[in-house]
């Protein structure tokens, strides 16, 4: 499964490293060390935590809203396979994304529930880039 670092958990919270820190430090963000000693969060765990995040309404102030022909980097938060086609939903910060896809591009990507992915938008689509 993957990790996050602080800062990484950071940019795809919306929020500054300070704020995640703080989070870690209150418990609220659970945290491992690695062998460098660097604390980081699991995938799983910061999925959960961002979906959370987003349904309590809890943003940074200052955190810029853009137009619908960008990037939104987050975290995978859940899959839904059927035969044919799948649904991704991705947290970007404050913003929860859903895109459908075929299960063929799912499985091609290796998209798994906490896994760091970007979700773009033009117009109606929503496509899934793997980080």
């Amino acid at each position: 499964m993957q990790s996050y670092t602080i800062g990484q958990a950071a940019r795809l919270l919306g929020v500054s490293p300070d704020t995640a820190r703080r989070w870690a430090d209150a418990g609220r963000l659970t945290t491992h060390r690695d062998e460098g000693g660097r604390r980081l969060i699991e995938g799983r765990a910061l999925a959960a935590f961002s979906v959370g995040l987003a349904k309590a309404g809890a943003t940074e102030e200052g955190t810029p809203y853009t137009s619908a022909r960008n990037a939104f980097p987050g975290i995978v938060t859940a899959i839904t396979l059927g035969d044919v086609a799948a649904q991704v939903e991705i947290q970007a910060g404050p913003h929860r994304l859903v895109s459908l896809l075929t299960r063929e591009a799912v499985e091609e990507l290796g998209l798994e529930v906490g896994m760091e992915a970007t979700a773009r938008v033009k117009s109606t689509n929503v496509h899934i880039d793997r980080v």
